[in-house]
């Protein structure tokens, strides 16, 4: 017997999301992958003819759940702009039949964001108190959100283009947190900082690691662009680099690809991802130079979020 999967919308989700513990529910994830007990395939990118845009499919099994799924995100190419938007397909493994069909785009914000927070917590001195965010959009807005508790930030400055001159939106963030301060540049939003979360969808670098005072932790998430990165390729070589999953973010990763090609950088020089952290194969960095989280998002945190709003159905 076939069945219809349940249909959830973006703003479905986003409620039910804030029922669950994001970051626990991946960091269990990660566990698992670690143990075995999941299956993370190279996210699929598959090209529209003419150059009308793409898809990118993200794969994942959660053995122990007993689902897998796909999430898959077209880019689609317009005249006023392109157009991106994401669906989540929840399967059974039991049963083989879908269990959920969910509009990504809150589990791509939240898993997203969660991510780079677990990533944080592992990797972050533990003495850490300034923080620095680039970037004031939704993605930057959950990384805050996700972030603000795990260490304590004395301070917490952020940048983006044009956001000293919008009050509104300025007013709205520092709403989020007390201890927001926006800054007037990103000079003046990097100095002196322990962590640097980049949270923009640049296609290009927006800081140069080799301008700060300090050795910092620098995250950096992926946007739809193509070999999109925050960060140039050759200051790779100068950083002690970790990804959400070394089997395939060096494959998608534009900064890694950019730098295996032409600054001589090895992707055996990723010293451990989130399930090494997670498991404790490898350790807690020390900071005499800077360190590198890069996270290209995994089919398996949308379809563990997925799973989590699923089960709160049921």
């Amino acid at each position: 017997m076939s069945s219809t999967p349940y249909v959830i919308t973006q703003t479905q989700a986003r409620e039910l999301l804030a029922q669950v513990d994001v970051p626990q529910i991946l960091r269990k994830l990660f566990r698992d992958l670690a143990a075995g007990q999941a299956v993370q395939p190279a996210q699929q990118l598959v090209e529209f003819p003419q150059g009308a845009g793409d898809f990118i499919n993200y794969l994942g099994v959660l053995a122990e759940d007993g689902v897998y799924g796909v999430k898959t995100s077209p880019y689609i190419v317009r005249e006023q702009g392109p157009l991106v938007t994401a669906w989540t397909l929840l399967m059974s493994m039991q049963t083989g039949q879908p269990l959920l069909l969910c509009d990504a785009g809150e589990l791509t914000v939240a898993r997203t964001a969660a991510t780079t927070a677990v990533a944080i917590d592992a990797l972050a001195p533990v003495k850490a108190t300034r923080l620095a965010i680039i970037g004031s959009g939704k993605v930057a807005q959950a990384h805050l959100h996700y972030v603000k508790g795990l260490r304590d930030w004395q301070t917490i400055s952020m940048y983006s283009p044009g956001l000293s001159d919008d009050a509104e939106t300025a007013n709205l963030l520092k709403s989020l947190d007390p201890r927001l301060a926006i800054a007037n540049s990103r000079e003046a939003a990097i100095a002196d900082v322990d962590v640097i979360m980049l949270c923009t969808s640049s296609a290009s670098p927006v800081i140069d690691p080799s301008h700060l005072s300090k050795p910092a932790l620098i995250t950096s998430i992926s946007t739809n662009a193509p070999r999109a990165h925050e960060v140039p390729p050759q200051s790779l070589k100068d950083m002690q680099v970790f990804c959400d999953y070394r089997l395939t973010t060096p494959g998608s990763a534009g900064e890694m690809l950019i730098a295996g090609e032409q600054h001589g950088w090895d992707k055996n020089a990723i010293i451990g991802d989130l399930p090494d952290l997670l498991s404790n194969k490898v350790q807690r960095p020390e900071y005499d130079r800077h360190v590198f989280f890069r996270s290209i998002g995994l089919g398996l945190e949308d379809i563990a979020l997925a799973n989590a709003i699923y089960s709160l159905q049921h």
